[in-house]
């Protein structure tokens, strides 16, 4: 499987999945307003749960600067809704249960534990500007980093 890599300046793919709370969200409905979409592998897990937290714990200078978080891995809905109560996360996050949209943004492709491979949510996150083009594409990138990289970005 080919890994796409999205290019600064060029469209964000748009998607639409079920949030955390079962509704459908569509990217192209934050126009106007700066998005850090990042994809995730699991819910409640170590690195999964530093990402988000540190995203959580700057939400307000997120929101600043006129940005807003979505979070998407493949777990479902009732996985969310416990990962999001128990980390008290404020922004949503969206099931991805086929990866397709992670294949969309070449967030999904061959990785490697322990000396095995397998195929999974490879850890990325993409800035997405107020004209819904990718203004910073991030793919493989620890948690600390990403959230450190997309405030940077934003400036916040």
């Amino acid at each position: 499987m080919e890994n796409l890599e999205l290019k600064v300046g060029e469209p964000a793919p748009d998607f639409e999945l079920t949030s955390d709370q079962g509704a459908r969200v569509k990217l192209s409905s934050y126009r106007g307003k700066r998005v850090i979409v990042y994809f995730y592998p699991k819910d409640d897990t170590p690195g999964c749960t530093t990402q988000a937290c540190g995203f959580r714990d700057n939400y307000p200078a997120i929101e600043e600067k006129n940005a807003t978080v979505l979070g998407i891995s493949p777990d479902g809905v009732a996985s969310h809704q416990q990962f999001k109560t128990k980390f008290n996360l404020p922004f949503t996050l969206l099931v991805d249960e086929d990866h397709a949209v992670a294949e969309k943004y070449g967030a999904w492709g061959e990785k490697s534990m322990m000396g095995k491979k397998y195929t999974g949510i490879i850890r990325s996150h993409f800035v997405i500007d107020e004209q819904g083009k990718i203004a910073d594409a991030q793919v493989n990138i620890k948690p600390n980093d990403s959230v450190e990289q997309a405030l940077k970005l934003i400036g916040a």
